[in-house]
């Protein structure tokens, strides 16, 4: 029996929601962030969800912003952890709350805004095999009841991760297959029922091209990182140059799809190819410097700039860095150019005031 279900009430709650907020006052606004926080209150697991990724995203003040979180999507997903770490669902539940606690234990202290979060004692008394396991159930609970390209990525990332680690991959080998071979039938066939590494990796491209192919900005970075990976083995293997080239060009293609939606990190890997022929793997690089075109480039790190977090930071960085005689002559651009990357990433400044 599946361990996450929904009874479907949380239809009711999207009209609410829908009616009291989005059709009245829009999603960005002081006055809908206000309005989240009461219509939670009166049980909307919509809402729930929305307000636990208000306090994710620091647009609340709480001591413990993660931590609060947690507890909110647990609530939204209708979720209960009994002091043996047990797992309930009774079933009024907001399944795109399911995803967002599979993402949530997926990067507990390992990546993105979770890398330094503070404790949160329901993960930390599980192993990374065990918090994984969880995520993949409750990332395939989600896509049971609505279509979630960021649930189908996630599923290719824990596919993925699960085989960094010997000890982890030999605890999920098992329910990874349990799991997974029922469902999805042409991925499945294509990764051989996932008992190998091999099998798993393969599986993990094809739900990164899936979720890819709905316009997720985050697949299309992981394929762009595994095309970058192959580039890279390509290359150290004396691989004919037309072979090279063609998966070049699905890492454009990748990094593009995303870049062209304004997600920084791909756009400023743009430009670091257009400036410098610069190829990123999972933890190289290398350079192809025939494919440098500086108005490409410059054009990429703009666009890393227009919805930014801490890796607009280093696109800033690279503008000052790559032409800089745009700033020659305009110190004020300069000065609000070096502000925008004090605020956004630290680490980067000092970079900065080194150049």
């Amino acid at each position: 029996m599946d361990q996450f279900k929904s009874d479907g009430r949380y239809k009711d709650d999207l009209n609410e929601y829908a009616d009291l907020i989005l059709n009245r006052y829009g999603t960005a606004s002081k006055t809908a962030e206000r309005e989240i926080l009461y219509l939670a209150e009166t049980g909307n697991t919509v809402a729930k969800n929305a307000y636990a990724d208000l306090l994710f995203y620091k647009r609340i003040l709480r001591r413990d912003p993660f931590l609060d979180a947690f507890h909110m999507y647990l609530d939204a997903a209708d979720i209960h952890i009994d002091e043996e770490g047990e797992w309930h669902c009774s079933g009024s539940s907001y399944p795109v709350a399911f995803w967002s606690i599979g993402l949530f234990l997926t990067n507990y202290r390992r990546h993105s805004f979770l890398k330094e979060c503070e404790e949160v004692p329901e993960i930390e008394a599980m192993s990374l095999a065990k918090r994984l396991g969880m995520a993949l159930r409750l990332a395939i609970a989600t896509s049971d009841y609505v279509e979630s390209p960021g649930a189908i990525n996630l599923v290719g990332r824990i596919l993925y991760e699960s085989t960094l680690q010997e000890d982890v991959f030999e605890e999920m080998r098992g329910e990874i297959a349990e799991t997974l071979t029922s469902r999805w039938e042409e991925i499945a066939a294509s990764s051989h029922s996932y008992r190998s590494k091999e099998d798993c990796i393969r599986g993990a491209e094809a739900f990164f091209r899936m979720a890819a192919a709905e316009g997720y900005v985050y697949a299309c970075n992981n394929l762009a990182i595994q095309e970058g990976e192959k580039i890279i083995q390509l290359k150290k293997k004396g691989a004919e140059p037309e072979e090279i080239e063609d998966h070049i060009q699905l890492y454009i293609d990748y990094l593009s799809r995303s870049a062209d939606k304004y997600e920084p990190y791909a756009a400023n890997r743009l430009g670091m190819f257009y400036v410098e022929g610069e190829v990123k793997g999972t933890s190289e690089t290398i350079q192809f410097r025939e494919h440098i075109i500086p108005s490409l480039a410059k054009e990429y790190f703009r666009k890393a700039t227009v919805y930014p977090d801490e890796n607009s930071a280093w696109a800033f960085l690279n503008l000052i860095s790559h032409f800089h005689s745009d700033y020659t002559h305009n110190l004020e651009l300069l000065d609000e150019h070096m502000g925008y990357i004090e605020q956004l990433n630290p680490e980067v400044y000092d970079i900065a005031m080194e150049i």
